[in-house]
This record gives structure tokens, sequence and C-alpha cells, in this order.
């Protein structure tokens, strides 16, 4: 009786979380530009997104912008692990507390604070007008502790003592980190930058606040809501989704195989 009952409230739960998306998605082929009314199957909204000039360079600009930034995350969150296998156990486990507080900020904080240092940044330098860079910056930002906890725990289980038996063999210590600890924390790497390439490509309010006049696809959909409910939502947002979806298929089968 209870794991009937568990299987129910499970099915419940799942149907709640995904019976509004795959309603968008059926409606993203609907050929009547009505929210209510079925008017039979069409492709005609999906050929029309391809041919939205303002939704194309948006989409390359959330590209490149989340290619960009998930790079640099990744880069950061490596070399804060390497730093830090050695430390204090106490040390540790200060870093790890400080690496979690971007990811439970609330992000109108983070966006409201990312924004005022920019553009104080930019009154003293006369440098880093928003636009491109501030984006890349500040999601490299909010996407680093993504790689940085994806990566720990796969240095954790590399013994110490190979990297320096590396080193007493005639690596120095930056051949011992490529050749050595490198391949060992690549899986971890690899998950590390497609969380974050995720996290970047669908984060809106951090966006929003640092994008200056670039626009990216989340900040797009929302401008084309706050006009009119066009069909075109349904299928620009059916897409994304997919590709979320895609994205952690494959960051779960890779979890899953190791």
């Amino acid at each position: 009786m209870k794991d009937v009952f568990l299987r129910w409230f499970t099915g419940v739960v799942f149907f709640v979380l995904y019976a509004p998306i795959f309603v968008l998605i059926i409606y993203s082929f609907n050929s009547s530009s009505s929210r209510s009314v079925w008017g039979g199957f069409t492709l005609r909204w999906y050929f029309q997104l391809c041919r939205n000039t303002q939704v194309l360079r948006a989409t390359l600009n959330t590209l490149v912008i989340a290619t960009c930034a998930s790079s640099f995350a990744a880069v950061l969150g490596t070399l804060a692990c390497a730093g830090l296998v050695n430390s204090k156990k106490m040390l540790q486990n200060l870093v790890v507390s400080l690496t979690n507080l971007p990811m439970i900020n609330p992000e109108i904080v983070t966006g409201i604070s990312l924004m005022l240092f920019f553009v104080s940044f930019f009154r003293l330098t006369g440098f880093l007008k928003p636009g491109m860079i501030t984006l890349i910056l500040a999601h490299s930002m909010f996407c680093a502790p993504y790689v940085f906890l994806a990566v720990l725990p796969k240095i954790k289980q590399i013994t110490p003592q190979i990297p320096e038996a590396a080193q007493d063999l005639g690596c120095t210590p930056l051949q011992a980190f490529f050749k050595v600890l490198l391949p060992e924390i690549t899986p971890g790497i690899i998950t590390g930058i497609m969380m974050s390439f995720t996290m970047s490509l669908d984060d809106f309010t951090i966006s929003y606040f640092t994008s200056g006049n670039v626009q990216t696809l989340p900040i797009i959909i929302y401008s084309m809501t706050r006009r009119s409910i066009s069909p075109e939502i349904n299928a620009l947002s059916a897409l994304l989704f997919l590709l979320l979806i895609a994205l952690f298929l494959i960051i779960n089968l890779r979890q899953g195989k190791k």
C-alpha cells in the first residue's frame, strides 16, 4: 500500500512539474495564433522564428556569453581547487562555505550589486561599459562555484603523493599538474562546464541588470511577452527547454558512467 501511494504521489509531482511545459511544446505546433484554440499542426512558428533577426542575434549573444563564461569559470574553479587541495581542513571548509554563498544568494541581489560595481568602475576608469564584457564577467562569477564544487571531489579522490612522486621523477609543478592531476579531474571539469553553460544560458535576472543594450534569449523572451504573446515565444521556449534537457541528460549520463 505504501509503495502504491509513493508511486502515485511521484506521478502527481512529475505531472505538475512537466505538464505545463508539454502543453507549451504542443502549442508551439498550433497553426492558430490563439492560445486556447487548436487550429491544426504546423511548423510555421519555427520557420518564422528562424527569420526573426532579433531572436537570432540574441541567440548568438547567448551562446557566445555562455561559452566564454563557462570557459573562464572552468579555469577559475579548477585553479581554486588545485590551490586548495593541500590546504588545512579548516581552510577548505571555509572556502567551500564561501563558494556556496553566490549560489544561495538571491539573484536580484547579485544582479544589482554587479550593476552598481560595473557602473562605479566605469565612472572611475572610463572603461567597461555595460555590454558583452560585463555579461561575460558577471556570468563567469556566478558560474565558477559550480565548476569548483564539481572538481573538488575529483581532486580529493587523488592520492596527494602521486603529484609529489611525479615531481620527484623530474616533472616541474606545472608539468605535474597537466600530466598527472588534470587527466584525473577532467570529468569533473567537463561536468562543471556543462552546468555553467546551462546556468548561463537561461539566466535572466543577473543578465537584465548587467547587459546594457545587449540582448540575450531570456531578456528578449521577457520583452516579447511584455508587448504581446506571440506563438513564436512557444517555439523559442520549446527549443530552449529541449536544449537544456539535452545538456542535463549528457551531464547525468557522464556522472552515471563514472
